[in-house]
């Protein structure tokens, strides 16, 4: 499958290298592809510079947010929260339509520091805002309450065993999305589908007490799971 991902971060990375080695054909988007080309400086999180990483992944494509848009049969939001809207709005209506979108950002304001706050919360999420803003567009909220290792390789954490929520409107695109998820290894049984995209208000909110227990743990490699 021929599949788009807005942004070329962490996250973006991440699930772009699993979706390649499972023989997808994937292109990153991104504001300038010169410029992103050019960085060599490595980010907080230990993820090497954009530059060194894109040279060991020859067969992964960079180009503007509209030419990956126009590109993925299916797209992928791995851009930070903050710029999420503005990058959609850079892709282009008429490149989105008819697609499903999986939505992994999340609305974390680092505007003061950390630990950061939400810039869309409580009534509504950035979610939510992204369907309404596209209502032609799949909107599948998936991948965000988890760090970018275990989204590609959940066997890192408790041999798999912990809980990946997702939420959306279209019961056929969420079905499509479990299935590209059980296919990057995680198990049918761990998927929750919490019901429709107002359902990411929760997901979105999680990431609060997410950063925080980074913050005690000193590492990301942790994920919560559901018991009854």
């Amino acid at each position: 499958m021929n599949i788009g991902i807005l942004g070329t971060g962490g996250v973006a990375r991440a699930i772009a290298a699993k979706l390649v080695s499972l023989g997808h054909t994937v292109t990153l988007g991104t504001r300038n592809v010169e410029e992103t080309k050019s960085r060599t400086q490595g980010d907080a999180m230990g993820n090497v510079s954009f530059q060194e990483w894109f040279g060991k992944n020859s067969s992964i494509k960079l180009a503007s947010y509209a030419e990956a848009a126009a590109f993925g049969e299916l797209l992928v939001n791995a851009t930070s929260g903050i710029g999420s809207l503005g990058a959609l709005t850079s892709a282009g209506e008429k490149n989105l339509n008819g697609k499903i979108l999986i939505d992994i950002s999340n609305p974390l304001d680092f505007s003061k520091g950390f630990p950061p706050f939400l810039s869309v919360s409580n009534t509504d999420s950035l979610g939510e805002q992204i369907q309404r803003a596209y209502p032609n567009v799949k909107v599948v909220k998936a991948f965000n309450t988890l760090s970018n290792p275990l989204m590609v390789n959940p066997s890192l954490v408790n041999n798999g065993d912990h809980t990946l929520p997702i939420c959306g409107n279209d019961a056929e695109a969420k079905t499509k999305v479990v299935a590209l998820i059980q296919s990057i290894g995680w198990k049918s049984e761990n998927i929750l589908d919490l019901g429709d995209i107002s359902n990411a208000r929760g997901t979105e909110a999680f990431l609060l007490l997410w950063v925080r227990m980074f913050g005690a743990f000193k590492s990301p490699m942790f994920q919560f799971k559901i018991v009854k």
